[in-house]
């Protein structure tokens, strides 16, 4: 679960090859079935001013779109799989405490001590299994 660069460089690059389909399948297949335009919404633009500017607000919603679904993608292929991979991975046995604390002053003394290093009190030994 560690990994190397190796594998980080992989992954990089599988991650921007994907990014690219998805950009493709969210700019030729999505919003082409928008009913917004005919020809899909990255024609969608406006002109800002008298200075030629241009607004491309299509581009934009498939920027968006896009983000979405390789968001979904990554969350519910490598996400919940990592998280549930770590979570059988945790079968650790809970380890026997070596302290307790003093009833009286509430300091943290050793199991087997039968008095408290910090009041002095009296504690009662609690017998072991």
């Amino acid at each position: 679960m560690r990994g190397n660069v190796v594998d980080l460089a992989v992954g990089i690059i599988i991650g921007v090859a994907f990014g690219a389909v998805v950009t493709a399948l969210v700019k030729d297949i999505i919003t082409p079935l928008i009913p917004a335009t005919n020809t899909g919404l990255s024609n969608v633009a406006f002109k800002i001013g008298y200075s030629g500017g241009v607004l491309a607000l299509g581009d934009f919603i498939n920027a968006i779109i896009s983000f979405l679904v390789i968001a979904l993608v990554v969350f519910f292929f490598v996400v919940r799989p990592v998280n549930a991979l770590m979570r059988l991975r945790k079968t650790e046995t809970p380890v026997d405490p070596t302290t307790r604390d003093c009833p009286f002053c509430l300091s943290s003394v050793p199991i087997k001590a039968t008095r408290c290093a910090y009041c002095t009190s009296q504690l009662v030994v609690e017998p072991t299994a």
